[in-house]
């Protein structure tokens, strides 16, 4: 299956699980829950065995300066997608720092290696396609727990084919350049899995129900990051 069958076919599916969901009467919109829930225990005991123990390492093996330079190439090489929802979002400002950070981290941080960006004062923030059509309205669809990928929504999962459709790099053909974007694709999970080790600890020693919590924490994040930062006046307290 080449790469725009395989965007489509996720798109696709999608709509679908977003079109033919049922009725949740709890109100955490997870009409799926005892399959999510399955899915969710699959998940944890990869993530016991496999990444928590491979981002431990990395974090004992690597030094923070290597770490740090890592997460920042991976940051920088993502730059094309977020200035796209940026423009797609109307965020002109947003834009206009996410491209001047591409551009100065690029030549004078060294191909991305140092965030230079942000030493000079060019904040930098996270953007894709999901967030951007809540933005533009879309509503999220019901919760789904994803193997091996963790929490998502429909919206999300539409939203993760047209990042992977703005990315210049999903048509740019070199040598070895589905192995280069496997090498890229498995150090940004183990990235984000190795710089959350302890928050993730955390959670799961605090909470009576891991899978609830994360469900809450997930969706509330998500609407947080479409707000940018407004406050939440849809779900005012009723007094």
């Amino acid at each position: 299956m080449n790469k725009a069958a395989s965007i489509s076919a996720a798109v696709l599916f999608a709509l679908a699980l977003s079109g033919c969901a049922a009725t949740d009467p709890s109100g955490q919109n997870d009409p799926y829950e005892a399959t999510n829930r399955d899915i969710f225990a699959m998940n944890q005991k990869l993530d016991h065995a496999v990444a928590r123990p491979v981002a431990v390492f990395y974090n004992h093996a690597f030094p923070p300066v290597v770490r740090d330079g890592v997460h920042n190439v991976l940051t920088n090489l993502n730059s094309p997608v977020v200035f796209a929802n940026d423009l797609l979002q109307g965020e002109t400002t947003r834009a206009g720092q996410t491209l001047g950070r591409a551009v100065v981290n690029s030549t004078l941080g060294l191909g991305g290696l140092v965030d230079l960006a942000a030493k000079i004062g060019i904040p930098g923030h996270t953007e894709d396609f999901g967030l951007t059509l809540g933005v533009w309205g879309a509503n999220e669809g019901p919760y789904l727990m994803l193997p091996f990928a963790g929490p998502s929504n429909p919206r999300d999962l539409v939203g993760i084919g047209g990042d992977i459709a703005m990315d210049p790099f999903t048509w740019i053909s070199f040598h070895n350049s589905t192995l280069w974007s496997g090498i890229r694709a498995g150090m940004g999970v183990i990235d984000v899995r190795a710089r959350n080790v302890d928050n993730l600890d955390q959670i799961e020693r605090t909470s009576v129900d891991l899978y609830a919590t994360t469900r809450s924490l997930y969706r509330q994040h998500r609407n947080a990051e479409i707000r940018k930062g407004a406050p939440d006046t849809e779900n005012l307290p009723n007094l």
